[in-house]
């Protein structure tokens, strides 16, 4: 279960030479699992181990190593030919439901940072993910938006804050908003810089918050043991974000160099959710609206060369699908990895983009995001070598997800 990290030692162990029976599906014992000849990118190192054995116990990984499979170890999934990755970590979504989280973790995500939904439904999944009973990613949850006119569901949950319908002004009121979440337990705080894109009648390069109230939600974060991150496109509402201090800037499409250069020199993450971008400029999808496709093809190369030159400066890149995952869902984490090594990320890079940094930026960087022993079992495993064409990440055969396995296309057979 994701709350329980266990301790196991950093030894390597390195396996006698046994007979290995390959196997295509989760064994007798639910709580082991052996992979065989596996590629393994471990999401931290600059290569990857070829040829390797990874051996999972209780949910967790045992051991890394050489050889053939230890015997007495429940299935043995003989992976030859085929790519052992973290499962992905999207920074940034909107899942609000269990149907919508299935989808996501058969996509590959095993781990997903709530960026906002109603009725603390992220809490809800991330309970039940704890307790064991539910096969969904593990989630950071955010609960509701800090903004000027908070969702109307809001005052469902928190009548007491009628007085609030009117608008979200003053220090006093977006404390009160960010109190509100904590006493719900949230891991992070979201808060609007900038107005939105995705909706027709808001323009994202206008800013939302002043100094005092954007320095007000961080400090009140905080005195929590809360970081905050901001919904910013323009760059106005980012600079002031960054200034006030928030952990990662959501989006950030019309980033200056100057803005760029001050993340980096505060060590602000990026998360561009370019796919969101290119979602918004295709008809159906999320943002079926004919000025939303205007929108998203006027900022779709805006965020792509913005991401390109936050790179090049040295700004810490994560990735984010800002998708809800719903059932016409069509953009994956797969998608939001190749969008960044498009935009000048080496193949290895965009990948820990998408695992081992984005677990970083969203606090669970010591139990998930890179594979490691002792950590989460949480893999994917893809069809071809990612590093020689990134596009092939998009090929996801397997998903394992706390050790059990949640996806499997390994040994198609024919329908009978």
């Amino acid at each position: 279960m994701k709350k329980t990290f266990w301790a196991f030692s950093a030894l390597v162990i390195s396996f006698a030479a046994i007979a290995a029976t390959p196997c295509g599906a989760q064994g007798a014992s639910d709580d082991s699992l052996v992979f065989i000849h596996a590629n393994v990118i471990d999401g931290i190192s600059s290569a990857p181990a070829l040829d390797a054995t990874v051996v999972v116990t209780k949910g967790h990984i045992e051991s890394i190593g050489h050889g053939a499979a230890p015997s007495g170890h429940g299935a043995v999934i003989d992976l030859t030919g085929h790519w052992l990755l973290p499962g992905f970590v999207d920074a940034h979504v909107h899942v609000g439901d269990l149907a919508d989280a299935r989808r996501a973790l058969r996509s590959g995500a095993t781990t997903i940072g709530e960026a906002g939904v109603n009725h603390f439904a992220d809490i809800g999944m991330r309970e039940l993910n704890h307790k064991g009973v539910v096969d969904v990613p593990d989630v950071v949850a955010a609960g509701y938006h800090v903004r000027t006119h908070p969702a109307d569901d809001y005052f469902i949950d928190f009548p007491e804050d009628s007085d609030l319908m009117g608008g979200v002004h003053g220090t006093e009121a977006v404390r009160r908003m960010v109190r509100r979440m904590a006493s719900r337990g949230v891991d992070r705080i979201k808060v609007m810089a900038t107005e939105r894109a995705g909706t027709p009648e808001t323009d994202p390069r206008i800013r939302v918050f002043n100094d005092e109230e954007l320095a007000a939600v961080v400090d009140e974060a905080n005195k929590t043991g809360l970081w905050v991150v901001a919904h910013a496109h323009g760059d106005e509402g980012a600079a002031a974000a960054v200034r006030a201090g928030v952990h990662a800037i959501e989006h950030g499409t019309f980033l200056s160099d100057t803005t760029l250069r001050m993340m980096k020199e505060k060590g602000t993450y990026l998360d561009p959710t370019i796919t969101a971008l290119v979602d918004m400029s295709d008809p159906e999808g999320e943002y079926d609206n004919p000025i939303l496709q205007m929108r998203g093809k006027a900022m779709l190369p805006v965020g792509r060369e913005m991401t390109a030159r936050a790179w090049k400066m040295g700004v810490k890149i994560v990735a984010g699908t800002d998708t809800s995952y719903f059932d016409k869902n069509n953009r994956t984490m797969s998608d939001e990895i190749i969008e960044l090594s498009d935009a000048g990320l080496e193949p290895m890079e965009a990948i820990k983009a998408g695992t081992s940094v984005s677990a970083e930026e969203l606090g669970v960087a010591k139990r998930t995001g890179s594979i490691r022993v002792g950590y989460e079992a949480d893999f994917v495993v893809i069809g071809e070598n990612p590093l020689e064409n990134i596009r092939h990440i998009g090929d996801v055969v397997m998903v394992v997800n706390n050790g059990r396995i949640a996806l499997n296309r390994l040994n198609v057979t024919p329908r009978p």
